[in-house]
C-alpha cells in the first residue's frame, strides 16, 4: 500500500522567498495541519486550519509532479507527521535537495543533508516551545518580527546558536515592521534581513 500524505497544496517552479536560500528555484510541498495557531499565518492555520484544504496524496504522485532540483517542505507544521522521514527519503532518493520549515515545537531525527529552517513561535504560543535539540540542529533561525520584542525573547538561545539568524518583517503590517527590522539589524549585527520576495513579486 502506498504511503499517503495530507497535502495543503503543492506548487512547482517557483522561488524560495525567505531566508538563506531566497531567490533559489524550488518546488513546494505544503503538508496540512498545525496546532501552533500563529495570528499572522499566511497558509490558513491561525485558527488551527479548520477550513483549509486537505487532500490525501501518494508518494508517487508527489514525486511525479516535481520540476525543480530543490524541494521545500512546509505547512502547517511538517514535523507533526510521523511519515515525514519517508517523504524526505523518497525525495533524496530521486535526487532532490530537501529543505524543511518548522516552528521547532516537534522533533524528528532527519539526515544532516536536510536543510532545516526553524521559525520559533513560543512567544506567541507558550505551549509550543522550541525543542532544545533544534537550537543545535537548525541550519538557520528565522524570526518573524511583529513588535521587536522577539529578538529579546529568544536572545539567550540565539547567543548559543552558530547558524544564520534572519529577521523577517511581518508582512501584514510591513509599513511598521520593515523599519523596525532595519533598526534591529543595526543593534543585532549577527542577524540578517529576510524579505518575503515571493510576495513582493506576486508569485506563490
Amino acid at each position: 500500500m502506498s504511503i499517503l500524505f495530507p497535502i495543503h497544496e503543492t506548487f512547482q517552479q517557483t522561488l524560495q522567498g525567505e531566508g538563506f536560500w531566497a531567490g533559489t528555484p524550488v518546488d513546494f510541498i505544503r503538508l496540512s495541519g498545525c496546532p501552533v495557531s500563529c495570528h499572522f499565518c499566511d497558509t490558513g492555520y491561525a485558527d488551527g486550519g479548520k477550513d483549509t484544504p486537505r487532500t490525501m496524496r501518494s508518494l508517487d504522485e508527489l514525486i511525479a509532479e516535481l520540476k525543480s532540483p530543490f524541494v521545500v517542505i512546509s505547512g502547517g507544521e511538517p514535523f507533526i507527521h510521523s511519515n515525514l522521514p519517508e517523504l524526505v527519503k523518497a525525495l533524496e532518493f530521486n535526487g532532490k535537495r530537501v529543505a524543511i520549515e518548522t516552528s521547532g515545537a516537534f522533533w524528528q531525527e532527519l539526515p544532516e543533508s536536510v536543510w532545516v529552517t526553524v521559525s520559533p513561535k513560543e512567544h506567541i504560543s507558550p505551549k509550543y516551545p522550541v525543542d532544545e535539540r533544534w537550537w543545535r540542529r537548525a541550519n538557520e533561525i528565522k524570526l518573524v518580527i511583529s513588535s521587536g520584542q522577539e529578538v529579546w525573547f529568544y536572545r539567550p538561545k540565539l547567543a548559543k546558536t552558530t547558524c544564520s539568524i534572519f529577521l523577517q518583517p511581518e508582512w501584514g503590517d510591513r509599513e511598521k515592521t520593515l523599519p523596525l527590522v532595519m533598526d534591529l539589524l543595526q543593534r543585532y549585527t549577527n542577524c540578517r534581513l529576510s524579505l518575503q520576495l515571493h510576495k513582493f513579486l506576486g508569485i506563490q
